[in-house]
């Protein structure tokens, strides 16, 4: 093959592209890690095991994931597979053994406890299966109570429109006693989607509930998830709850399985 022969015409036209700002700026973007994406949530060499007098009982042994921000993920297994467990690292609430957790690219665990809680305040929501609901609160004032803990003076407007946006205006001032079970995991809902947090963690959030108020209440996780834009770690025992999420993590023995 003979040499490529550039013209002049052409060196002057590149050089003038080269030494164009925008593309000086561009350039500079791509040559840092600007547009890497990073986990939401990453967890590296994961162990939990609980010590007793004559043995240790590992619950969770070596777990390494990576959670991307916009998925939906199910953490599947058998009953005492660690699904609750793994949840509970995850978010903070519980320490580990051994290994890191990084949430929004922070090391959890390198932080004190308040430091944990204030993270959570801002970056997570939570909806559990029992609700935990306070009964002595009304269906709007559970809902507020995320808002009222950072001290934001819109906590009644935004309680109000996301209540009825999962369908109870007509129960803002009812206590959970109440309110059907479908309707506390509603107002549970609510409270977690109120902060507009990046990451929501549901802990088999329909397993106090009948099939049909079941699927309602994994719909509306879902539809709020979509519009939302944010990142869903979801523990369950469904099968059919578990296909609508883009990834499955299963345990088996308190490691992640095929």
């Amino acid at each position: 093959m003979g040499d490529i022969v550039v013209s002049m015409p052409l060196l002057a036209i590149l050089e003038e592209i080269l030494n164009n700002k925008i593309f000086k700026v561009i350039r500079k973007v791509f040559m840092t890690d600007n547009l890497i994406i990073k986990p939401i949530v990453q967890a590296i060499s994961l162990t939990k095991y609980v010590r007793s007098s004559e043995t240790v009982l590992t619950i969770l042994q070596d777990i390494n994931l990576e959670v991307n921000k916009g998925e939906a993920i199910s953490i599947v297994g058998a009953s005492g597979s660690g699904k609750s467990t793994l949840l509970g690292l995850l978010a903070g609430l519980d320490t580990p053994s051994s290994g890191k957790v990084y949430l929004n690219g922070e090391d959890i665990f390198s932080l004190s406890e308040d430091g944990r809680a204030e993270l959570r305040g801002h970056l997570l929501g939570f909806v559990f299966q029992s609700f935990q609901l306070l009964p002595v609160f009304t269906a709007l004032e559970n809902i507020m109570l995320p808002l009222d803990l950072v001290g934001d003076s819109n906590a009644h407007q935004i309680a109000l429109e996301i209540l009825e946006r999962v369908g109870l205006k007509e129960r803002i001032n009812h206590y959970p006693k109440q309110l059907s079970g479908g309707e506390q995991q509603r107002v549970a809902i609510a409270r977690a989607y109120v902060t507009n947090p990046k990451l929501l963690l549901a802990d088999e959030p329909t397993g106090n509930l009948d099939l049909s108020t079941g699927n309602q209440i994994v719909d509306l996780i879902f539809e709020l998830n979509r519009e939302r834009g944010t990142t869903l770690i979801l523990v369950t025992h469904d099968k059919n709850i578990s296909s609508r999420c883009t990834r499955q993590i299963r345990l088996n023995g308190g490691r992640i399985g095929e």
